[in-house]
């Protein structure tokens, strides 16, 4: 066991995923600036130690509700509740790019805006020039920020979280971890919220059809769009691309580091390459 964790220490290309739930006041929906301000130093420190980091961050459509000043509402026909979120994606993701920039350059850090979309993985000419354009990205020691492009995916053409997005972008770019930042520590036997008998599961060598059962469509916040289950799928792609994947509690974010000084925090998922894996064909079919 500490072996593998050791081996994180090594790891050079890793892909951070931070939930909406983990930037935001919860009382008001406003940003969390503190939190935010914490996850940039982690992130601008592993830069500095040489690594190389991407961040996948949600956030975008909740930061263009608050800015126009909309609530959610569950009453609109199909068609102008995606407009109104699609929208509230083009206000928001500028402001969330924008409050990025302005706190990277606190550390001398450039950061650079990738949205994507299912075309991007599926279109095998998107695919080839997404993966340059990250390669390049790195290369020049920038910091790839990167979202779903909310404001043109529509059912048809979007990924629909995070989660999966994180896996994506890991695989596409041969990182070696991924990790996911969630409002739970890890992967349990039963939704710990609920079952207080239920047991943390410090790593997973295989995954199961047992286990991928285990992510029952249940998630403690209303913010974000992932619940175990989402994650349990991002494990799936990214072990079988050949790259490790950690979920950790985002409460404290210097988890971070201590991550990537080997320390034994949430649940390791270790990598196990499935050369059957074809991750076009398997973004092609999400939610089908």
């Amino acid at each position: 066991m500490s072996t593998l964790r050791e081996m994180i220490k090594e790891k050079q290309r890793i892909v951070v995923k931070i939930g909406s739930s983990s930037l935001q006041h919860a009382k008001t929906g406003d940003m969390d600036y503190i939190r935010l301000e914490k996850l940039v130093r982690e992130l601008c420190d592993i830069r500095n130690q040489g690594k190389e980091v991407i961040l996948v961050t949600s956030g975008a459509i909740a930061a263009g509700r608050k800015a126009v000043n909309l609530k959610p509402s569950n009453d609109k026909k199909p068609e102008a509740a995606m407009a109104e979120k699609q929208a509230c994606a083009a206000i928001g993701q500028a402001r969330l790019m924008m409050t990025y920039q302005k706190l990277f350059a606190e550390y001398n850090q450039i950061a650079a805006q990738i949205l994507m979309t299912k075309n991007t993985i599926v279109d095998d000419l998107n695919r080839y020039n997404a993966r340059n354009t990250f390669f390049e990205l790195l290369r020049m020691g920038v910091i790839p920020i990167v979202n779903e492009n909310d404001t043109v995916a529509t059912y048809e053409i979007e990924i629909g979280d995070n989660d999966t997005l994180s896996a994506i972008v890991a695989a596409l770019t041969e990182a070696d971890l991924l990790i996911l930042l969630s409002d739970i520590d890890g992967l349990y036997t039963d939704d710990p919220r609920k079952n207080p008998e239920a047991k943390f599961i410090e790593q997973v060598d295989e995954l199961t059809e047992e286990l991928m059962q285990m992510g029952k469509p249940s998630t403690g916040s209303n913010v974000g769009t992932g619940g175990m289950n989402t994650k349990l799928v991002a494990a799936k792609i990214a072990t079988s691309c050949d790259v490790d994947m950690i979920i950790a509690n985002s409460k404290d974010l210097g988890v971070l580091h201590r991550i990537l000084d080997g320390e034994n925090e949430g649940t390791l998922f270790v990598a196990k390459r499935d050369e059957a894996f074809d991750l076009p064909g398997f973004v092609e079919n999400l939610h089908k």
